[in-house]
């Protein structure tokens, strides 16, 4: 499967960054084409909803910036995995916007599954960022093969390794 992972953590070597490196090996080594952005490096601004990507756009968003280099990933992925620290209760902001700005094409066409990473410090805090993940998922009528969290003592262990080597054999 052609899966594409954005990371949303500024942090280069932070835990969910980490995270997501880990699905990339795993999913590799099962043999699928993984694609892995850090999107938190990204000149993506949000949506602006001036509505132009359904009007006279015909799809295409009137900004020009970085997000054009996720459009035709989005548009081979069969399964997106949203890599993500959450500060607080919610996913990151540097991974909201690239989120807000697929509005464009709706839903990515080819993606069938979806997965969450998502890592904190303090333990409680997922349910806001998780309830977002679900309501995505759900909206785009998309297979949930799972969810890893990593609070700060289950961070970077073999542990959480093997939770997200088991969302690889969801696949």
């Amino acid at each position: 499967m052609n899966v594409l992972i954005l990371q949303g953590s500024p942090r280069a070597n932070g835990n969910t960054a980490w995270m997501a490196e880990e699905y990339r090996k795993a999913a590799e080594a099962a043999g699928h084409k993984v694609t892995l952005v850090d999107v938190s490096h990204k000149k993506i601004a949000g949506c602006m909803a001036c509505e132009y990507c359904h009007g006279k756009g015909n799809g295409a968003c009137v900004q020009k910036d970085d997000m054009q280099e996720l459009y035709p990933l989005l548009a081979e992925a069969e399964v997106l995995v949203l890599a993500a620290p959450i500060y607080y209760f919610t996913l990151s902001a540097q991974i909201q916007a690239p989120i807000q700005r697929i509005y464009n094409m709706q839903k990515p066409p080819k993606v069938t599954k979806m997965a969450l990473l998502a890592s904190s410090y303090s333990p409680g805090v997922y349910d806001g960022a998780i309830c977002e993940y679900h309501g995505i998922q759900s909206y785009w009528g998309v297979e949930d093969t799972g969810i890893v969290t990593a609070k700060i003592d289950e961070q970077k262990t073999d542990a959480t390794k093997t939770k997200i080597e088991k969302l690889v054999a969801a696949l």
